[in-house]
């Protein structure tokens, strides 16, 4: 039985990050990686498989990284973990065991067998493997009519790319009145959800599907609770993610109502030198301190350094004492981002906030070609005016400009302090100096405050 330093079972954006940056702080430690497939997907380009990139072999991604620092990877499902001896068993029946483990085994699709007919030949997932992702590409490319269910990131980007080959007729449907409302506030998700509306999709939302109705095994029809019958040759269930922690479990690790495991601010269980990292561990939502379900991969690579840094003995302190879920897509050429607290999650919590939003464009002057409009909205707390949540949506400097909420938020920055943002700008790059848009919706948010 060979034995390492670190094992990890798991290669996505999790275990890749974990070990790359455990092996550039410990370049004499010997790290193996497990994973299940010769190559792996970049899970948030998968629904581009179906239209943009047109295939699965563009929307490649691996350890190799990890593999060029010197780290070991072995192609092949673990199927057991003994947690007492840190020992770990493949399907062929080969042995390993370290002194450090760590689960990076990511999630996996809800499978929604309350519906009648979720099993028929046909019915389809987004699961984040190369494999089988192959295949629905290559047996969706005869399919014309198909139901998508679930108006979600995946669900609606999904959509949108079949939609965009003109032999497809596609429907999405979406519980919600709008789609992406998990995520966005009522405003914006109606915004994404009128920019979906905007292609060829046909969208129904505030309803349910009762049954997925088949003929002779195969998907024939969609049946909603309305009475409507959707006729179709395929189905694609986009409804949610869950931990995927059944080995875990299996071992004897203790999970979250949620069904992660559980870990601490440095990604360690309650069992000595046994980590968790990424989709299948337990995250902290950062305003309201209790026990949430993000499932991204830039929160996954942000935990992964945090425990790479500090697998052999904390280093560096953990400097984000809870998970900031942040959220950004395009459809129909509109970019569109979220961070933190909005008018949606804010009831659930119940977050005090003001808000206000100031929109402009993009480049400065006005006049340029390709020049994109721009709205931000910001989220704030009346009693201190720091910045509690924010959203962007317009052209693509959105994605970016997010991340700059994001970290005021992370660093409790107050709209006092926005107002002297030190900034540069470029006419062909941001816009105007004059009205940039975070300072003027901080300003706003003051006079707010000062009125009251």
């Amino acid at each position: 039985m060979k034995k390492y330093d670190v094992i990890i079972i798991g290669a996505g954006p999790a275990g890749i990050i974990t070990g790359v940056t455990a092996k550039k702080q410990n370049p004499e430690k010997s790290i193996l990686m497990f994973k299940e497939e010769e190559k792996g997907l970049v899970p948030c380009g998968i629904p581009y498989i179906f239209h943009k990139l047109d295939g699965v072999d563009k929307n490649v991604m691996g350890p190799k990284p990890f593999v060029d620092l010197g780290g070991e990877v072995i192609t092949e499902k673990v199927i057991n973990v003994n947690l007492e001896s840190k020992s770990v068993k493949t399907e062929s029946g080969q042995e390993f065991t370290c002194e450090k483990l760590v689960f990076a085994t990511g999630s996996k699709v809800v499978v929604p067998d309350f519906i009648p007919g979720y099993d028929l030949n046909n019915v389809f997932y987004i699961k984040k493997s190369f494999n089988y992702i192959k295949q629905v590409f290559e047996k969706l490319k005869p399919k014309k009519n198909i139901v998508v269910i679930g108006g979600g990131f995946i669900g609606a980007e999904v959509a949108e790319q079949f939609a965009l080959n003109p032999d497809k007729n596609i429907t999405l449907i979406e519980s919600e009145q709008y789609c992406f409302s998990r995520a966005f506030s009522k405003e914006l998700s109606q915004i994404a959800t009128e920019a979906l509306a905007g292609t060829a999709v046909n969208i129904k939302t505030s309803v349910r599907v009762k049954k997925v109705i088949g003929n002779n095994g195969d998907v024939s029809s969609v049946l909603l609770d309305s009475g409507e019958e959707i006729q179709c040759d395929a189905v694609i269930m986009a409804i949610g993610y869950k931990p995927n922690t059944d080995m875990a479990k299996q071992a004897g690790l203790e999970l979250n109502e949620m069904g992660a495991i559980i870990v601490d601010n440095y990604e360690r269980t309650k069992v000595k030198d046994i980590c968790a990292v990424g989709d299948c561990s337990q995250t902290i939502g950062f305003l309201t301190g209790r026990i949430d379900n993000v499932m991204l991969a830039s929160t996954a690579t942000a935990e992964a350094r945090v425990l790479g840094h500090n697998l052999f003995g904390i280093k560096i302190r953990k400097t984000f004492s809870g998970t900031l879920a942040v959220f950004s897509t395009e459809i129909n050429n509109i970019a569109m981002a979220a961070a933190g607290v909005n008018d949606s999650n804010a009831a659930e919590a119940n977050i005090e906030y003001i808000s206000a939003k100031f929109s402009d464009i993009d480049r400065h002057p006005g006049t340029f070609e390709n020049t994109s409009p721009l709205t931000v909205k910001l989220f704030v707390s009346p009693c201190d005016g720091s910045i509690l949540g924010g959203e962007v949506w317009g052209g693509k400097s959105a994605g970016e400009i997010i991340n700059t909420i994001s970290l005021a938020i992370q660093k409790g920055v107050t709209v006092y302090e926005l107002i002297s943002f030190q900034i540069g700008s470029h006419p062909l790059l941001t816009g105007a100096p004059t009205k940039t848009i975070l300072i003027k919706a901080a300003e706003m948010i003051i006079s707010q405050i000062t009125k009251k």
